[in-house]
């Protein structure tokens, strides 16, 4: 069997591809939304309840979706999750009303859930921690990358075929990774095209950290939740997903709305924040690498990179006082950079923080936390839109919501298994 030199990094990169399709198939709807809500008589409130219908599945799902990948091992579970949600998006097709809307949407939560779990366990299986940012930033650049191909595409195929089709044709590209995946995956210990070398990088390097990967409990969930590191982690992906709900289902509504945009303009213009949010997922994952490099610990320099990035949130409040489409477009630009900056951050710590065999179900949990905050976020963002109170409102949330979340990270996390010495920030 031939052997391939930096094979973890092609790894990475199927992470990329499938984040991709993930966010293709989640994005679709945002770009749909003003033609089916038109057309089935949906307004702002009932298009809200649709997408928390997808929150909340996704909340319910992502720790139980966790577990599922800990269980099968990350080639089956990765696969189930992401046959699953392809399936999913194939049938918001054949939605008529808002109820069975939610319906396909609330499925499409349970296989989606499955994707940063899995992100999670392959970075921890597969890089050592100084390296894992970096994995983590390519991998995360699929989210902006869905996102930014979905405005184009989807704009594309309704203009010519109409809002059903979109939901199809994105919906069956996920096969094509399914397929590719099961050939393609095995763990580095099992892995014939890994090279001696590389697997010795691999094996010795994941003892930066020192986790303890033996326990005398057995409950992986009491593991995770009994660390204090679990609640710092879970506080800042609760104050940190609200904006990124609101960037990846509302900017188009909002430029058409707000701004006057036309589909065409949506086709042009309204992928560019997500460009700049693949441009932070690059800038997430060797912003912690610097700061090691600065001297910083690996712990410090996870938190010194969300800090950074938080402070570009507050950029967001210049959007509503834009003189132009194209200016609000700008400011959308830092905050989907500075969001996707940040979670190359969020999405490495439970790899660096938690015993191998947790880390998808650590993911899934904080995860799950995470979109209870975006579930709220989505229900609060359809209240003041439909009782016409505006924007100003949701756009101070979204630019001061990450720093509290970078406050938890320094108030909260600690280095495992390092004595009290140790634990100084």
């Amino acid at each position: 069997m031939i052997k391939i030199k930096g094979l973890r990094w092609y790894i990475a990169t199927l992470l990329m591809i499938v984040t991709i399709i993930n966010y293709i198939d989640r994005t679709s709807i945002s770009v749909a939304a003003p033609f089916f809500k038109e057309q089935l008589k949906i307004n702002d409130q009932q298009f809200s309840y649709i997408i928390i219908c997808f929150q909340f599945c996704y909340m319910i799902m992502q720790p139980i979706s966790g577990r599922i990948i800990d269980f099968l091992g990350l080639r089956r579970g990765f696969s189930l999750a992401a046959a699953w949600w392809s399936v999913a998006n194939i049938l918001h097709a054949f939605a008529r009303s808002p109820l069975t809307f939610g319906i396909f949407r609330g499925l499409l939560g349970v296989g989606e859930a499955g994707n940063f779990p899995g992100i999670a366990k392959t970075g921890a299986e597969w890089f050592p921690p100084r390296e894992r940012t970096m994995a983590t930033g390519i991998a995360n650049i699929g989210s902006g990358t869905g996102a930014l191909i979905a405005t184009p595409l989807v704009a594309w195929i309704i203009y010519k075929w109409g809002w059903q089709e979109a939901f199809v044709i994105t919906g069956a590209i996920g096969f094509f990774w399914v397929i590719l995946w099961a050939i393609f995956y095995r763990s580095p210990e099992n892995h014939p095209m890994i090279t001696p070398e590389e697997l010795a990088h691999i094996q010795q390097g994941q003892q930066e950290l020192n986790v303890e990967e033996t326990t005398n409990e057995k409950g992986v969930w009491k593991v995770v939740l009994k660390q204090r590191n679990f609640l710092g982690i879970a506080i800042a992906r609760f104050f940190s997903e609200p904006g990124w709900q609101f960037f990846s289902y509302f900017i188009p509504s909002y430029l058409v709305e707000q701004r006057g945009m036309n589909i065409k303009e949506i086709g042009m213009f309204a992928w560019i924040p997500f460009l700049a949010a693949d441009l932070g997922s690059f800038v997430g994952g060797i912003l912690s690498p610097f700061y090691q490099k600065l001297g910083l610990g690996v712990l410090n320099a996870r938190r010194a990179s969300m800090t950074t990035a938080a402070l570009l949130m507050p950029f967001v409040l210049l959007i509503v006082k834009a003189p132009s489409g194209g200016w609000a477009i700008f400011w959308f630009c830092f905050g989907t950079f500075g969001h996707n900056c940040i979670s190359a951050t969020l999405l490495t710590l439970p790899a660096d923080l938690f015993p191998k065999r947790t880390v998808a179900t650590a993911n899934g949990m904080s995860g799950s936390i995470g979109y209870l905050g975006g579930m709220i976020f989505t229900g609060t963002v359809g209240k003041l839109l439909v009782t016409n109170v505006g924007y100003t409102p949701i756009f101070t949330m979204i630019a001061f919501f990450d720093i509290i979340g970078a406050i938890a990270l320094w108030s909260l996390l600690r280095v495992p298994n390092a004595q009290p010495s140790e634990q100084a920030v």
